[in-house]
Parts: C-alpha cells; structure tokens; sequence
C-alpha cells in the first residue's frame, strides 16, 4: 500500500477536503471488517440514522481473513446492541452466544488444585451505602470475599443463568456479558449495519491519498477507484494500515510489564448436546502462562496464552493438550491450532489528523479480562458523541479521544498487572519474571503501598469514568488474599447495616439458587419462545 500527496484530485467530493463547517456533511470511511470495523458502523449508523449529512461506508479486503481473538464481553455489551437496535434473543441464536457473569480464576495464587477465587460482574452489596470489605475483613477466615458480598460466585459454580425466561431483553438478575462466537457475531453485525445504510465495499486498498496538511484524502483500491472521505476508521487489525503503516504512529510495547506474546487456541466440541455450559470465563494459570476456557452453546473455546521467549510452539501445544487431557497427537489430529503472536501495546497517538484507530489497530493485550470488545465499544461511542462536523472540531475531538484512551490502556495494563503481582507461583522463571520489581508499573505500586492500611476506593481511581471500579480491584486483591497489615478502622454506625448487608446476600443466594434454571436450559427455552421485548 502506497501513500501519495494529492491536494486535489478530480475523483475526490467536494466535501472530502475536511469536516464541512458549511455543510456539517461527515463523509465516515471504515477500513476493515471483523468485530471492530462493524461494531463501530452498526453503532455510528444507528446513532445518526436520521441525519442525511452522515454516511457510512466501510470497506474489507477478501483475501485477510479476520483474526477474530476475543470470544467475552463485558455487560457494557447489553446496552451497545440495544443502541444498535438488535434484538437480544437474534444476538444470542444467531451468535451462538451464551451468558457470561464474570470470571473464575484457578491456580493464580498457588499451583494446588483447590486455589480458585471469583471477580463477578455483580458489585458488592450495599456498595451505595457503605465499604463492606472493611467488615468482611473480621469474617475472612470462615468466607471468601465474593462469596460474602455476592450471591454471583454461588449462581456461577451452579452454572445457573443470570436471568429467566420471564426476564425482559437485557434485564438481569445478576450483572452479566455474554461469550459469543466472533465470526457469527461479525455476520450479525455487518448485516444490521447494512439495514441501517452502511455501504459495504469489498475490495483491497492499494494506496493512501493525503491532503498537503497530512489529512487523508481518499483510500485508492483495486477495483472501486478512490473511495474519499472526511473521518477514517482504521479497524485493519494489528498491522494498522492507516495508523501504523501510513502514519507510522508507533507502537508503545507493554512487553516489558506484561511479558506474552503468543496464544495457542482451538475450538472444543462438547461430549454431548447436554453438556453444562460454563457461566464464567475460567482462567487458570499455568507453569508458564494461562488457559482461558469459555462455553458457548456448541461448543468451548480454549486457548493457552504464554511468552515465546519462556515458551516454544510444542511445548505450548503439550501444555494445551494436557489441559484438555488429550494426547499431543490427538490434539493435532482432530483440532486446528492456531498459533495467535502478537507485540502487547498500544499506540502512541490514536487518533492522527483525520483518522482514528478501533480495535487491534489501536492496541492489543493478552485477553486475561476480555478487554479488547469493551474498546471497541468505548471507542464507537466517543466517536459517534463527539462526532467532529468542522476542522476546529476535529482537533479538540483528536486531543481528547489521545487523552481519554491513553489513560484507559495505561488502566487495562495496570489491572492486568496485579493479577500476575499478587501469585506466589514459584514453579517458574516465568512467574518470577512477571513479579520482578521493575516490571510492575509506578502507579500499580503506588496502589500497593496504599492497599496495605486501605481498601481499594474511589480515591484510588480519579476519572469520572474508570474501566475497573474499585470493586474490581476488591475482588482481585481479597480473592488472592493480599489483606491489609492491619484491619482500617470502621465508620461509627456501619456495624449493623453491614450484618444486614451480609443477611441479605445469604438470603438472595438461596432465592436465586431456587430460582434460576441452567445457562443451557434458559437458551433452549430462549430458542423455543424468545425473550420478553422491554
């Protein structure tokens, strides 16, 4: 792909010199299909389906195939499809998809069998009303932390489904996500997308043409001629070829805090059509890295995340087969493996004069708390909100988009950080390696000194709009069982609210137990009668 000058060209509109203060008309170029490019079309055209100055376009080549990593989401994902217009019980049929209440994490404080603690979705009880960690801390003996502020870790060792089948569209019993299967979920995306006026380009894009001042002009393809615009969308994948390979904005590696590089996956097909499905991604570490395990209705998705330089490729796949307790050969006879590298960071500037940069064009990192889909949606949504109409716009919108999503990587490498910091694995130079001092970020370490006298809290996380609440932070800390030094001293009066609070999550926990069927017989019962529309 060639990048050239072109201050004017006959085949450019007359609107494409730039977001038109006269017109405010955005001409939006997507480049790149896959989970960011038509997550971030399908929202931009719902949002601004009534405005006849937007227009949408996005164009995929046919020969680069999607990478499709990243099978969780967050519960931010309910109100991103709502938004969009798609119906929960289409999303969950067409996407073989399945409920997912947060994450169960196994062998991360020590290589026993019995090491395992929770992060649900759900946040603590009475988390409005008063710090219950600070009184869970007299009880930690007899209960762990999730399970005493949580009914979620009890519905989710049950593999029960966080809502019934009388629940609305996206209404919940408890908080949750969902696992989905990327590639269906590209289909569902793309094909809403064009029902909201996306136009759909297949093609390959040879070349970038640039206006004098740097501003892309036009992509050049193959067969479409030049496909001009006012706003890029580099959704291209890790290659980045607007942000990366035209702009040459750099890559700022993580490599040095977070350590992997590779993920071996495949795609696991259940006993039987009765076979439970897992309500949790389940994480459990490894001597030299970690497998992730998600369940969908067909079938599991499982892959060993591990660093090439502690790790080879057959050691990698001796390790995924012991996992799945299955032979080295069987696991190369009846799965294809794919071998995923990747460099873990993200990029210096994200959005470059007229183009920004979604999805695994911006940045990626292991998916130890299924980050990248949650991006992708951040992202869409300060671009369609912020959606800049004139040139003045378009560089304040620039500046803030850097600032805002510098800070949340800086947050997903921080966070997924303490979970290798607290281990006290010592099975391995590899996990020695992930604790050494000089890889543990500064401001992590601030955190830490405070945490040995404090609970995580909002003094801790000082945006409006944090990607880890302070709860999060509970649920890694306690569930590794890093506790204070000495236990902070409780509010006048908090006592007896925080016993009721406890009452309450021991009473709710019976009711949904009770209550609630299996993940696998609430989809049946959503594929036989669909979900109550709100």
């Amino acid at each position: 792909m060639q990048a050239t000058d072109s201050p004017a060209t006959d085949t450019l509109s007359s609107t494409a010199n730039c977001p038109s203060s006269a017109t405010g008309a955005v001409n939006i170029v997507v480049l790149g299909g896959g989970s960011a490019g038509w997550l971030t079309a399908a929202l931009l055209a719902a949002d601004h389906q009534s405005d006849p100055l937007v227009t949408i376009s996005l164009i995929e080549s046919a020969t680069l195939p999607a990478i499709g990593v990243g099978e969780g989401t967050w519960p931010s994902m309910r109100a991103t499809l709502a938004r969009i217009g798609i119906s929960e019980t289409e999303f969950l049929l067409s996407c073989d998809a399945s409920f997912k209440q947060g994450s169960v994490f196994r062998q991360w404080r020590t290589a026993s069998a019995q090491d395992c603690y929770y992060h649900p979705f759900t946040a603590p009880v009475a988390a409005n009303e008063l710090d219950i960690a600070e009184h869970w801390f007299g009880y930690q003996q007899h209960v762990e932390f999730a399970a005493a502020v949580s009914s979620q870790p009890a519905v989710i060792a049950a593999g029960l489904a966080p809502k019934r089948i009388s629940t609305p569209e996206y209404a919940f019993l408890q908080n949750y996500g969902y696992h989905l299967d990327a590639a269906k979920f590209v289909d569902l995306l793309s094909l809403h997308a064009k029902r909201l006026g996306v136009q759909h380009i297949v093609d390959d894009v040879v070349a970038v043409q640039s206006h004098a001042d740097g501003r892309i002009a036009a992509l050049q393809t193959a067969q479409h001629g030049n496909l001009s615009g006012d706003l890029f969308v580099d959704c291209s994948g890790l290659p980045g070829l607007l942000i990366g390979q035209h702009y040459q904005t750099p890559l700022l590696s993580v490599q040095h805090c977070l350590l992997n590089d590779s993920a071996l996956a495949v795609q696991v097909a259940y006993d039987h059509q009765h076979t439970p499905i897992a309500s949790a991604t389940l994480a459990t570490a490894q001597t030299q890295g970690w497998v992730w395990d998600i369940g969908l209705p067909s079938r599991r998705g499982v892959g060993f995340v591990h660093h090439s330089g502690h790790t080879n490729e057959q050691q990698a796949r001796a390790t995924l087969a012991q996992y799945l307790r299955i032979s080295e050969q069987e696991l190369s006879e009846r799965y294809q493996a794919r071998l995923i590298r990747f460099t873990p960071g993200y990029r210096q500037q994200f959005w470059r004069h007229n183009c920004v940069a979604v999805g695994m064009a911006a940045g990626f990192i292991e998916p130890l708390e299924a980050s990248a889909l949650v991006m992708v949606e951040l992202s869409a949504k300060f671009i369609s909100e912020q959606l800049p109409r004139n040139p003045a716009q378009l560089a304040i919108v620039a500046e803030r988009f850097n600032q805002t999503f510098s800070y949340r990587w800086q947050q997903i490498v921080e966070f997924l950080k303490l979970h290798y910091v607290l281990s006290n694995r010592h099975d391995s130079d590899y996990w020695l390696a992930q604790r050494a001092e000089s890889s543990i970020p500064s401001s992590l370490q601030e955190k830490l000194m405070m945490w040995r006298q404090f609970v995580p809290s909002r003094y801790d996380l000082p945006q409006a709009e944090e990607l880890f609440p302070a709860a999060s932070y509970q649920y890694i800390l306690y569930g590794m069982r890093q506790l204070p030094a000495s236990r902070p001293p409780l509010k006048a009066g908090s006592g007896l609210r925080a016993q009721q609070a406890f009452t309450e999550v021991k009473q709710k926990t019976q009711q949904l137990r009770a209550g609630l069927v299996s993940n696998r017989e609430l989809l049946n019962q959503i594929k036989a009668h669909g979900l109550q529309k709100i």
